[in-house]
């Protein structure tokens, strides 16, 4: 049994899959709450969920220092270059989370003042459902992106069509999605 036989490892990796590797299980978020989703979304960094396990600490106010974007709530129309700055300041790679259906479609507000969906803004690598989505939900949404980190495939789809990588995501199994509120 050779070097050739022995699945990769720290010593047998390639560069690209440490890199890989370290992007995804270091990615700082940008904290972009706008309306209730931003509650789950601080939840989720709270100690019941403990994002630190999955190497985002703390969420960062500033972009120069964020490479993941969590667009929690709804985006008016007055916000949405706000947006599209802040994400132009965050580093490179760079990945966006829409969380929540007001993020994702506009959700409820089918208003000329709410951007029907966050993708008309920014590339979206991951729509999170729910109103709102409970913290489990999001942390399915960032383990969900860290493997498309890791795979490469999210790099590569974005070479490809300069979007992002537009992944729908269903509620984590056995986790009940609640009905909004009409």
């Amino acid at each position: 049994m050779g070097l050739e036989d022995l699945h990769h490892n720290f010593l047998t990796g390639t560069l690209e899959e440490v890199v890989k590797w370290a992007r995804a299980s270091s990615s700082w978020g940008a904290n972009f709450g706008l309306a209730c989703c931003a509650i789950e979304m601080m939840a989720t960094g709270a100690a019941n969920f403990d994002l630190a396990r999955f190497g985002m600490e703390v969420f960062r106010a500033s972009p120069r220092q964020s490479d993941l974007m969590i667009v929690a709530g709804r985006v008016s129309q007055k916000m949405a270059p706000v947006l599209r700055q802040v994400y132009d300041q965050m580093m490179e790679p760079k990945w966006v989370i829409s969380m929540g259906v007001c993020a994702s479609s506009g959700g409820m507000f089918n208003n000329y003042a709410i951007v029907q969906g966050v993708d008309q803004v920014v590339p979206v690598d991951v729509y999170t459902p729910g109103c709102p989505p409970g913290p489990e939900t999001l942390i399915h949404s960032i383990l969900t992106l860290h493997e498309k980190i890791r795979s490469g495939e999210i790099t590569r789809r974005r070479a490809s069509t300069g979007a992002g990588a537009a992944l729908h995501l269903g509620a984590p199994a056995g986790h009940r999605v609640p009905a909004p509120v009409r």
